[in-house]
């Protein structure tokens, strides 16, 4: 499973979603400008967005039998 470049795949869009979510609460942690931690935060759902529709893609495809 590991040997796989569509798991490879899979696993870089979550660690990009885990990054950016630790950036924004990072942000909002230190009590800095709330409007940037926030707009850190539209990335984040706009990441696990794509994250989500890869992972459900991938799963599609290997539904129809693709390797």
């Amino acid at each position: 499973m590991v040997d796989d470049p569509l798991f490879l795949v899979i696993i870089i869009a979550c660690l990009i979603v885990a990054a950016i979510l630790a950036w924004g609460v990072s942000l909002f942690g230190r009590g800095g400008d709330a409007k940037q931690a926030n707009k850190v935060m539209q990335y984040r759902i706009a990441a696990q967005f794509v994250a989500v529709i890869v992972i459900v893609g991938i799963v599609w495809l290997r539904s129809r039998g693709g390797n």
